[in-house]
């Protein structure tokens, strides 16, 4: 292989990091240098440190250079994330380089600095545990007693290069004053370092929302774009990486699988296909969270498993309306066939709740999958963020094969329109249908109709529900009434119906 060619293939390093290596498709460049910077609070002493603790459970030892905390208090506040930093040290796997300033010391002024001394206590260290990975944290701690942006290049240029030398893969962290603008601090430490990755901790619509970007990564490819990830206190950061994701052709089957309602079914021409997406969209009390249950209570009678993801009420009173429609999910529960799991989605942000979604997902192994309702979340959130979680949410259910039903709410009670949620999501699912208000001579009706099937026939009409303590009833057509779609329904004289009736034939 020439030189050229090598220089196409350069070699990485795992990170171990959730989501981190397929973003930068497949870890760290080996050898090198990686800046990582960001505003206070942002992760990066939680990255530095997950990347050492990672690279010790894949038998990779390393060293913590730290400039601004003490180790001890390093220890204390990464044990929070399961890391017991000092049984590492103790093993010899973990070594720290301790060149913060003590307690009322006196600051460095320009010159005094010894990185000549600070450059051999780290060579000491690596060779002390033969360090594969070492993380340094916060060169900008250092670099505010140094006179100039030359001096500060040139100090960093020089422990990049030693470093280098004994291939040692590292991770550097340093301060940023914003989250959008300037790189670093300084200015200069950018270009000094091989790779560049940015954490911010943003506020988007009053909301703080965690995203990772890969700015530079010198000679190897990785995704583009910023990528939203979240701090979790067993796990440390996990990177939700969105652009990777593929819409999953292979997961489509052609089998038919009851909605849970026999009419439906007939309007969808035998059912639901497995593993497709469902949107339910309709105002409040118009039965989503019926055909929700019907839908989940169908699949466990079909020995199926499934999950309810519940965002607007609590298990009782979801126990106690779904025991109204003559479904027990409590015993169904007790069966192992199906696990409710209730959530406030202003507790946290979207990212945490998807990350904790696909953790469940992935011990239950489910069959279906049920949220209600995304509406709930989606008002929890930056619309950016809600977009992304929803490409996120249907790449998890399509790689798993699961048959998903969503339901959405309308913003207006006695009226059809379309919800913020539909319009991000109908694109991208399967199978929409709408459930309506009507008002017919006085009285309020409600009606349900499937607006989309993708690869399939179905019913194009209106037709009138009931709903009693058996579920959900489908009737006959609502043939008198025109624009209930649209949001204005009105009743037509017989003359008119008789005219239309003419023209479009039912069933066209």
């Amino acid at each position: 292989m020439n030189q050229e060619n090598e220089q196409d293939f350069v070699e990485k390093i795992v990170t171990g990091i959730p989501g981190f290596d397929v973003l930068s498709e497949g870890g760290l460049p080996v050898g090198r240098v990686t800046l990582v910077v960001g505003t206070a609070g942002a992760g990066k002493t939680v990255f530095a440190s997950q990347y050492l603790a990672e690279g010790i459970r894949r038998g990779e030892n390393g060293v913590f250079v730290t400039f601004e905390e003490s180790p001890q208090r390093i220890r204390k506040n990464m044990r929070s994330f399961g890391w017991d930093i000092r049984q590492w040290e103790e093993e010899g796997k973990w070594v720290f380089v301790d060149a913060s300033g003590q307690p009322g010391e006196k600051p460095l002024i320009s010159g005094e600095y010894d990185f000549d001394s600070l450059v051999a206590r780290i060579k000491y260290a690596i060779n002390q545990v033969n360090a594969v990975r070492v993380s340094m944290d916060c060169l900008s701690a250092i670099f505010t007693y140094l006179p100039d942006k030359a001096h500060i290049r040139n100090d960093l240029f020089m422990i990049a290069s030693v470093l280098g030398q004994i291939e040692s893969t590292v991770v550097v962290t340093s301060e940023r004053s914003q989250e959008y603008g300037e790189i670093s601090t300084h200015g200069v430490e950018e270009f000094v370092a091989d790779n560049v990755i940015i954490l911010r901790n943003a506020i988007a619509q009053e909301k703080r929302r965690r995203t990772i970007e890969i700015l530079k990564y010198r000679g190897s490819s990785h995704q583009q774009g910023e990528f939203p990830f979240s701090i979790l206190s067993d796990k440390g950061i996990v990177i939700i990486p969105l652009s990777t994701t593929e819409t999953g052709e292979g997961g489509s089957s052609d089998t038919r699988i009851t909605s849970g309602i026999a009419e439906l079914d007939t309007m969808c021409s035998g059912g639901f296909f497995r593993n497709s997406i469902i949107l339910v969209s309709g105002a409040t009390g118009t039965g989503k969270t019926l055909l929700s249950t019907e839908f989940i209570a169908a699949g466990v009678n079909n020995n199926e498993r499934c999950i309810l993801f519940a965002f607007e009420e609590n298990r009782e009173l979801i126990f106690r309306n779904a025991l109204n429609w003559s479904v027990d999910f409590r015993q169904m529960e007790r069966d192992g066939k199906l696990r409710v799991v209730c959530r406030y989605p202003e507790t946290n942000p979207l990212e945490y709740h998807l990350i904790r979604m696909q953790e469940i997902i992935e011990e239950f192994q489910p069959n279906r999958v049920a949220i209600d309702s995304l509406s709930a979340l989606e008002w929890a959130s930056s619309t950016q963020g809600f977009r992304q979680f929803l490409v996120g949410l249907n790449s998890m259910v399509r790689e798993r094969k699961i048959t998903a039903l969503y339901t959405s709410t309308t913003p207006m009670t006695l009226v059809s329109g379309t919800s913020t949620s539909e319009a991000h999501i109908s694109t991208t699912t399967d199978v929409i249908i709408l459930l309506r208000y009507v008002e017919v001579y006085g009285e309020i009706r409600r009606g349900i109709t499937v607006i989309k099937m993708r690869g399939s026939q179905h019913d194009k009409q209106i037709r009138e529900f009931t709903v009693d303590n058996e579920g959900m009833h489908i009737g006959a057509p609502l043939r008198n009434i025109t624009g209930i779609v649209a949001g204005n329904p009105v009743s037509l004289e017989p003359s008119e119906l008789e005219r239309l009736t003419n023209l479009f034939p039912q069933g066209e």
